[in-house]
């Protein structure tokens, strides 16, 4: 059997967006949202709402239990420092955590990740048999000859 570790990430994600579309409600201020202070625009992608969930679920599952802040810091980047005088260095900046939150909520709304107490969220065990059912199937759609060893 095939679990997540076994199928790149971004198969893996991508295949699980696809599930997420009609799962996931995308709530109405998210078209207007940017992701993080580091960002000039809302991003632009037609699917953005279930790829970043499918990512969520994938974090969660690999460093679970895992919080917010520690998540906004892995999809956070670097904000530019310099003035039209000055120039400083990049700093560093965090990811939204409305929109983190938010895909975290829905996700323990559909079962599929749960809050420790003190520690974050972890993932469910139908979660992680979501995310192994997945990798299964998308082992067997892939044609790739160095995953062979896996099937």
């Amino acid at each position: 059997m095939a679990t997540m570790y076994d199928v790149p990430a971004d198969d893996l994600i991508e295949a699980l967006a696809e599930d997420f579309e009609e799962r996931l409600d995308e709530p109405d201020w998210s078209e207007f949202a940017k992701t993080g202070a580091d960002r000039e625009l809302p991003p632009e992608q037609e699917n953005f709402w279930a790829t970043r969930a499918a990512s969520l679920l994938r974090k969660v599952a690999d460093r679970g239990p895992i919080g917010v802040e520690r998540l906004s810091t892995e999809y956070g980047g670097s904000k530019g420092g310099s003035t039209r005088y000055r120039v400083a260095p990049d700093r560093r900046a965090d990811g939204s955590k409305n929109v983190i939150r938010t895909i975290l909520q829905q996700l323990e709304e559909e079962g599929l990740v749960e809050t420790a107490e003190g520690e974050g969220r972890r993932v469910t065990a139908e979660g992680q048999s979501l995310l192994d059912d997945t990798a299964g199937a998308v082992l067997e759609e892939l044609d790739r000859p160095e995953l062979e060893r896996y099937a």
